[in-house]
């Protein structure tokens, strides 16, 4: 089922020479993007820049988690088993989870929960980054979908640890200011 939805994906690459560019240029370079808005975000103001930490906490965890998948587990990508559109060269590292993907949905997935509307554009546009990756032939959908899993999920637990954390934090200095009076 897996290799029949690539294929359906896949088979529309080198057809349309306007949107292969446009898929290589999400595929390629839409982290650009994503790394220009965390900036961005960082200059606006301290909640904005809240934002953009965890944003990146999260991308770091993503890695670690995705550095420790590839140490454990190998999956061929679809151009090493099957002759497909292949319209960028690639790793010949796993196809198991999209690091691209996994990026792309860490950020806009910090950058969601805390702004819903922007937050939606981004998710969208690591929506469009993880299905530019079966359509250059990188991917299978499963590993797309698990890399929008893996990166939503670590945001999510990265913004609960760390607001958590803040309670704490704000409840024991209020508890030591009660202490020194």
């Amino acid at each position: 089922m897996d290799y029949k939805i690539f294929k359906i994906i896949n088979q529309l690459a080198g057809r349309y020479s306007i949107l292969d560019m446009l898929m290589i240029l999400v595929s390629n370079k839409i982290r650009y993007l994503f790394a220009f808005v965390l900036m961005s975000m960082w200059f606006r103001g301290h909640s904005y820049r809240k934002v953009s930490r965890y944003a990146l906490i999260s991308a770091a965890f993503t890695l670690l988690i995705d550095m420790l998948i590839q140490c454990f587990y190998f999956k061929p990508r679809p151009f090493i088993k099957h002759r497909v559109g292949i319209l960028i060269p690639s790793k010949m590292n796993s196809a198991f989870l999209s690091k691209h993907t996994l990026l792309a949905t860490a950020v806009a997935t910090s950058i969601f929960l805390r702004e819903h509307v922007f937050g939606s554009v981004m998710w969208g546009m690591s929506l469009l980054t993880g299905f530019s990756r079966i359509w250059v032939g990188h991917h299978y959908p499963s590993d797309i979908v698990r890399s929008l899993f893996i990166g939503s999920f670590t945001s999510i637990i990265v913004e609960k640890v760390f607001g958590s954390l803040k309670i704490m934090n704000r409840k024991s200095k209020k508890y030591y200011a009660q202490i020194r009076k």
